[in-house]
C-alpha cells in the first residue's frame, strides 16, 4: 500500500520562504517521476514543478528561479524549496509519484495536500 505525505505549507509574507516536503511509504515499488502540483477551488490542478528518477527537473514558467525541486531516492522522498513567494502563489499543493503497475502502466499517487498562503 502507497501512502504520500506532505508537510511545509502554511502561512507567510510575500518575499518570504517555505520549503514543502513529501515521503511516500510503503514497500515494493520504484518511484518514476514525483512532483508537486497546485490547485485552487474549483480550478483544474495543474503541475508546479516535476522530478524523473535521475533527477531532471522541470517547472512551471511562474515559479522558475523561484523554486526548486529536489529529491531524496533513498527516502522516497521529494522536497520544493519555495523562495520569493507571493500572493498569486497561495494555492493547495500537492505531491505526487508515479509508479509503475506492470507493462505501459504507471499510477499516480496524491497526497492530501498541504495549504501555502502567501500575504501581501
Amino acid at each position: 500500500q502507497v501512502h504520500v505525505l506532505e508537510s511545509g505549507g502554511g502561512l507567510v509574507q510575500a518575499g518570504g520562504s517555505l520549503r514543502l516536503s513529501c515521503v511516500v511509504s510503503g514497500s515494493g515499488f520504484d518511484i518514476k517521476a514525483m512532483g508537486w502540483y497546485r490547485q485552487a477551488p474549483g480550478k483544474p490542478r495543474k503541475v508546479v514543478a516535476s522530478i524523473t528518477s535521475d533527477g531532471t527537473t522541470t517547472y512551471d514558467d511562474s515559479v522558475k528561479d523561484r523554486f526548486t525541486c529536489s529529491r531524496d531516492n533513498a527516502r522516497n522522498a521529494v522536497y520544493l524549496e519555495m523562495n520569493s513567494l507571493r500572493p498569486e502563489d497561495t494555492d493547495v499543493y500537492y505531491c505526487a509519484a508515479e509508479i509503475p503497475r506492470g507493462s505501459d502502466i504507471i499510477e499516480r499517487y496524491w497526497g492530501q495536500g498541504t495549504q501555502v498562503t502567501v500575504s501581501s
